[in-house]
């Protein structure tokens, strides 16, 4: 390249240096985008809370959590899944949860998805206030002083 040829392009690259430097402007953030921002991060912990004591309880009645590759039972049969829910059960909170009417089969299939009965058990227990679905595994976590404490939150 020429050398008078360098001249005319390093003019050129320092005027787009200072243009861009003068059109970025950084935003503050506004009283309303940051108590959004803290709202979310407040429900993100309050969510986060409540997933532990589900995993909590899981753990406490059928000794682990989250999905399992076989069938889980308790209680001869009467219980199902990581929660261990009796189908009626199951009927009986999706009805009032939602309205729907679950076969037994449909409520049995429920109860063994970890995910599907952790928001039943999530409903019954932060939004009901229904702790004593798990007697002694309720009373072995200190179920009813987490669901307070994290409802105070």
């Amino acid at each position: 390249m020429p050398p008078h040829s360098i001249a005319p392009l390093a003019a050129a690259t320092a005027v787009a240096v200072v243009l861009a430097g003068c059109a970025y402007r950084p935003t503050q953030p506004n009283a309303s985008t940051y108590f959004m921002e803290k709202q979310a991060e407040h429900e993100r912990m309050v969510n986060e809370r409540k997933d532990e004591v589900i995993r909590d309880l899981a753990m406490c009645e059928s000794g682990g959590w989250g999905p399992s590759e076989r069938p889980i039972y308790g209680g001869r049969g009467a219980y199902l899944g990581r929660l261990q829910f009796a189908p009626r059960t199951v009927i009986a909170y999706a009805k009032r949860r939602d309205g729907t009417q679950l076969t037994y089969k449909e409520a049995a299939d429920l109860a063994q998805d970890y995910d599907r009965a952790a928001e039943l058990a999530k409903y019954m227990i932060f939004d009901l206030g229904e702790t004593s679905h798990w007697p002694l595994c309720g009373r072995k976590i200190k179920l009813a002083a987490q669901v307070k404490e994290i409802l105070a939150l």
